[in-house]
């Protein structure tokens, strides 16, 4: 009886940490996630998603963003937790744009 009540209490362990861990996004550093945004809107520029004009505004938001994390970095040796999550809501929101932008059918006309 005791050897399968701890079978079950393993069992039942496995199944509620699976899916924790399955949904947990993994963290991706400042650099990775403008790495990933610059690439993103150089292929909806080589694909014809985005429009020139589109493209100028997220790769102005983007240029924005990238002044930001500097000043952040330069006040006071490298990034507070405070900074960076403002950091990682500014990079979710101009991840939306490109999303938006890439797939509102406006394309680029040859």
């Amino acid at each position: 009886m005791k050897r399968f009540l701890l079978s079950l209490a393993a069992a039942a362990t496995l199944v509620v940490a699976v899916p924790v861990t399955a949904s947990a996004a993994p963290w991706q550093s400042v650099n990775q996630r403008q790495d990933n945004i610059e690439r993103r809107i150089d292929q909806g520029v080589r694909k014809g998603d985005l429009t020139r004009a589109e493209a100028q505004r997220l790769r102005g938001q983007f240029r924005e963003l990238a002044q930001l994390e500097r000043q952040y970095r330069r006040s006071g040796g490298g990034l507070s937790v405070r900074e960076r999550e403002e950091l990682d809501r500014r990079f979710d929101r101009l991840s939306q744009h490109v999303y938006a932008q890439r797939h509102d059918h406006q394309e680029r006309r040859y």
